[in-house]
Order: structure tokens, then sequence, then C-alpha cells
């Protein structure tokens, strides 16, 4: 019944794609921290553009009262903490290292179409990400950390940690009331659901895009460093914070580049993997 709340609709309408990916290989792989540092910077490489575009049509309709009142950026925004993350994973020169894949730039151009034509289908992507991440986060987060070997003072997954939600189920409830609360006719409300189902459509395109980049050994469009000249890179900046740290960061990223080996099969599971959790898990706990 379209009488329901649009959460609750939302939620009703994704619950066959949010099954799918639910009882895919690629969740249980994550799970079990079968991921590599070169997926996982593929991903965060993605995300970024994703999420810039996502944030700055959300400026543009911060006033607009079919989306101002889901408008929270101190709370939610993630294209700081991408930042964060790719500075930490490339370098100083990240954005040179980066390129956005043309399924990603798919998501991109949609996402700034209706942000300038049709905002009130805003709401179904911010929903399906943001909550869909806060939902998730500590939990992909802690994988990660462990999968990666990352420092436990959390360098490299900024885009897991929400420092402006001290509570993420109360701030979850909130944002519902404020979302169920928005003035929409029926016809506007079954344009928000189908919107909806096509956020996690096009993301699946992003990492089925993602894993036959890494399937063909590249990064970002690029061939994949190899191990040596990366470990080296990365060692020669960490002596710019001193000997010490140095030392400490050659011992973290020798584990990162000496990874067991990952097979074709293995690479594509692992590149859909983490789509599945940021979206499935994120949404399984809405």
């Amino acid at each position: 019944s379209m009488s329901k709340d649009l959460s609750e609709l939302m939620k009703e309408a994704t619950k066959e794609v949010h099954e799918q990916a639910e009882n895919t290989p690629f969740m249980m792989n994550f799970q079990k921290g079968q991921v590599s540092l070169h997926e996982f910077k593929l991903v965060a490489a993605s995300l970024y553009f994703i999420y810039s575009a996502l944030e700055e049509e959300s400026e543009r309709n911060k006033d607009n009262p079919v989306y101002a009142p889901v408008y929270f950026p101190a709370e939610l925004h993630r294209k700081a903490a991408l930042e964060q993350d790719l500075e930490y994973f490339y370098g100083r020169n990240w954005k040179e290292e980066i390129a956005c894949p043309q399924a990603t730039q798919k998501y991109v151009e949609r996402l700034h179409y209706i942000g300038k034509s049709q905002p009130e289908l805003l709401v179904a992507h911010a929903y399906t990400r943001y909550l869909g991440d806060l939902s998730g986060g500590q939990v992909l987060k802690k994988i990660a950390q462990k999968a990666l070997q990352l420092p436990s003072t959390g360098e490299g997954l900024a885009f897991f940690t929400f420092d402006g939600v001290s509570n993420a189920t109360k701030f979850k409830q909130l944002y519902r009331s404020r979302m169920n609360a928005l003035e929409m006719d029926l016809a506007t409300k079954k344009r928000v659901l189908e919107e909806a189902k096509k956020a996690f459509l096009l993301n699946i395109q992003v990492f089925e895009a993602l894993q036959e980049l890494v399937s063909k050994g590249q990064e970002n469009g690029h061939p994949v460093q190899l191990k040596a000249e990366l470990r080296t890179r990365n060692i020669n900046k960490s002596y710019e914070h001193g000997p010490a740290h140095g030392k400490e960061s050659e011992r973290i990223n020798r584990r990162h580049t000496d990874m067991m080996p990952i097979t074709p099969l293995v690479r594509w599971i692992l590149a859909l993997s983490f789509l599945a959790m940021t979206v499935a898990v994120g949404l399984f706990v809405m």
C-alpha cells in the first residue's frame, strides 16, 4: 500500500535486489576477510566520484523543500573522508593516480541529471547510500582493518567513520522520520521507489566494471605497479614523518603487498563483495 511511510516502501521496493546481493558468495567472501588492498583502492576511487556528485547535488538542493529535510552534511557527507583515504593509499598526488571508469561516470551523470531536473529523486540515492553506509559501516570497518592489516588508529578507513553521528540508531530514526514527512503525491512516490532500485543497479554496474579492470591487471585504467615499486614508494613517503614511522610503515606495506596470489575468479568475487557488503549489509540493518 502506498499509504505506508516512504522509508518502509523503499525497503520493500528494494527487497528483491537486496536479497540477491545478500545471498551471493561475494558477501561471504568479504565477511571472511578475503579482500585485497588492490580491490579496496579501486572501490574507494569510484566511491569518491560518486559521492562528489551526490554531495554537489545535495548542496544545490539544500534549500529545496523536496530534499532539504534530509540534508545532513555534517553528519553524513563522505567526500572529505574519501579524500583522506585516497591520500593515504595513493599519496599526495592521488587525484592524478585515479580515473573514473565508464560505469562510474554513468552513475555520476545520473546523479547530476536528477539533481538539476528531478531533485525529489535525489532522496532515493541519499537514503540508499548514506543509511546503508551508516548501518553497515562499523562492521565493514573492522573487516577491512583486519583483512588489510591497516593501522588501528584508523588511517585508510575514514569513509566508515561518522564522527558527526554519536548514536547511529537514533540518527537513522530521525532521518527516516524526516524522509517520511516529505510531501509527495502517489506518482512521485512511485518514481522515488523506482529510482531507489535504479541506484542499486548503478552500483552493481560500477563494481562489475571494476572487476574487469582487476582481471586485466589494471588499476583505474592503468597497469598495476610492480610490488617492489609500490613498496619503495610507500616507504619513501613514510620517511617524511621520521625513521621510526618509516619502519612501521615498511612492515605494514610489506604485509599489504605480499598477500597471497589472487586468481581471476577470486578477483571477480572480491571486486563485487565490497559492493554487496556496503549496500546489502547496510540496508539489512536499516
